[in-house]
């Protein structure tokens, strides 16, 4: 059998998409209840796309996105994420791909309150086995692309919401990561700082190439979306190219 691409091999065939889902099944209990989260999913992202997935709450958008990246595990189907079968690998092998090749955006931040700004979008590099000298670097660098080299020596709590998120899109962006994901990362702020955060990453979309995958409740977000994908009761009810 042909082994499947490797990212990290420059020879590799790139694959048709960046990641795939095929028939993609997610149940759990709630009680004596058993609730489908996934029932069949099949869902599909170009490289380079911003895809934005809607839906009610409960509807699957979370889920979806959660089995996708590797962080929940799912009953039947697959995912492929440049070619490669997340139902195939080891625990530490899909923990490992993902530090090395996802980058995650969250509506809470999920920053290291003790740690600064630029120790924050650092920290990934440094797990990956990066020099301190050049991860110092790489932090800088990422931080400078979002616009708070000046804040670097913050820590998060003397930070606004708009810059956190600022922080914590360095810190996805900083491995360079074949995909981000993001959830609802506008959910915590205000108009204002929305905006300046969906402009962020339309430029980083536009100007990087970064592949990206919104789960959101904001039309506006989802209007700026090259495509826009709406979940309903576990399914795919509608795919089409955003308005925006």
């Amino acid at each position: 059998m042909t082994p499947a691409p490797d990212a990290a091999d420059p020879r590799a065939e790139p694959a048709p998409y960046i990641v795939e889902a095929r028939a993609l099944r997610k149940s759990y209990r709630r009680g004596a209840i058993q609730v489908v989260a996934l029932a069949g999913v099949d869902f599909a992202v170009r490289r380079g796309e911003m895809v934005a997935i809607m839906g009610p709450s409960g509807c699957g958008k979370t889920t979806l996105l959660n089995c996708l990246a590797g962080l929940d595990t799912f009953d039947g189907g697959d995912v492929l994420v440049e070619g490669r079968s997340l139902r195939a690998m080891s625990d530490d092998a899909r923990a490992s791909y993902r530090a090395r090749r996802m980058g995650f955006v969250f509506q809470a931040y999920n920053l290291v309150p003790v740690l600064t700004a630029l120790e924050n979008v650092e920290l990934p590099l440094l797990l990956a086995g990066e020099s301190e000298r050049r991860a110092r670097e790489r932090a800088a660098a990422a931080l400078a692309e979002v616009g708070l080299a000046p804040r670097a020596a913050h820590r998060p709590a003397e930070l606004s919401g708009g810059q956190q998120q600022r922080v914590a899109i360095a810190r996805a962006l900083v491995t360079r990561p074949a995909i981000v994901w993001a959830d609802e990362p506008t959910g915590n702020l205000d108009s204002e700082a929305a905006a300046e955060i969906l402009d962020l990453v339309l430029r980083l979309n536009r100007e990087l190439g970064q592949t990206l995958v919104v789960v959101t409740h904001a039309p506006e977000v989802a209007g700026r979306a090259h495509r826009l994908v709406s979940m309903r009761d576990g399914r795919i009810v509608a795919d089409q190219v955003a308005a925006g």
